[in-house]
């Protein structure tokens, strides 16, 4: 009888471990604490490159001895890794950041069409003379800031390392030369842990 009662525990937990688990409680964490929670990108990953690339953009002549703030377009981080990250919010990471820093002024590239639309909309002859807006007022960029994201994967045994590079620069739309340019190197070390029962 006892056999067969620590028979049946063993099979209850065996079933309870093996099925389907949802995530069914959970609590605020700190955004700034390290997260490795696997080999794939990570929130740290990003805080950590943007933070050291918008220092050195900030540090550089082009912005730090700018008489006035410098007006910048971010553009696109190509994504040349082998994992799906969304390069736009590492992007509008860098963005938020140089605007925090209130060296550097932005056109927002995204808005283009809106501002347009508007444009049309106030000429059409609904939007009272005095309040319309028209083209022709914009700001210039002066410069674009763009760059790419590299990963290396070496798997040996049980062990793995990833490594990432992100580089960005800034180009001097007059001149098409590359103001500055810097990278931002991660190398993550895993080691495979055998499950068993």
């Amino acid at each position: 009888m006892k056999i067969l009662k620590a028979s049946l525990i063993l099979v209850t937990v065996f079933i309870t471990q093996c099925g389907p688990q949802a995530f069914v409680k959970g609590k605020y964490d700190d955004v700034n604490r390290e997260n490795l929670l696997n080999d794939s990108w990570s929130e740290t990953d990003m805080q950590n490159a943007v933070k050291d690339l918008v220092a050195s953009v900030t540090a550089h002549n082009a912005i730090a001895n700018a008489k006035t703030p410098p007006v910048v377009i971010v553009t696109q981080l190509q994504n040349k890794t082998s994992e799906h990250i969304d390069t736009q919010n590492i992007m509008d990471m860098v963005r938020v950041e140089l605007m925090k820093s209130g060296r550097v002024e932005f056109i927002d590239k995204e808005a283009r069409q809106d501002i347009k639309d508007e444009y049309d909309y106030q000429n059409s002859g609904i939007v009272a003379e005095e309040s319309k807006k028209g083209p022709g007022g914009q700001a210039g960029a002066d410069f674009i800031i763009n760059g790419r994201l590299d990963s290396i994967v070496q798997e040996v045994g049980k062990d793995k390392t990833v490594y990432y590079k992100i580089t960005l620069n800034l180009t001097n739309l007059k001149t098409s030369k590359i103001a500055w340019s810097d990278y931002k190197q991660i190398r993550k070390q895993f080691r495979k842990k055998t499950i068993g029962l």
